[in-house]
C-alpha cells in the first residue's frame, strides 16, 4: 500500500520536472521567424473566412429554394 502512495506521488514530480525540461529547451521566436509565423495565421484566417463565405452564398439560394418548395406543398 505504501509502495502505491509513493508512486502516486512521484507521479506529480515527475511531471513537473518533464513540464520544466521542456520549458528549458524552448526557445523564443526571432523577429523573422514571428513575422512568418503570422503571416501564415493571417494567411489561415483569410481562406478559411472566404471559404465560410463561399459557403454561406451557396447555401442562401439552395435554402430559399428548399422553403419555397416545402411552402408550395402544405398549400
Amino acid at each position: 500500500m505504501s509502495e502505491r502512495i509513493r508512486e502516486l506521488a512521484q507521479e506529480p514530480v515527475a511531471f513537473l520536472n518533464e513540464g520544466t525540461q521542456f520549458l528549458n529547451r524552448c526557445t523564443k521566436p526571432g523577429r523573422k521567424e514571428f513575422i512568418q509565423i503570422c503571416r501564415a495565421v493571417g494567411t489561415g484566417f483569410v481562406i478559411m473566412g472566404f471559404i465560410g463565405y463561399l459557403v454561406k452564398l451557396i447555401h442562401i439560394p439552395i435554402n430559399n429554394i428548399v422553403r419555397a418548395h416545402n411552402n408550395t406543398q402544405r398549400e
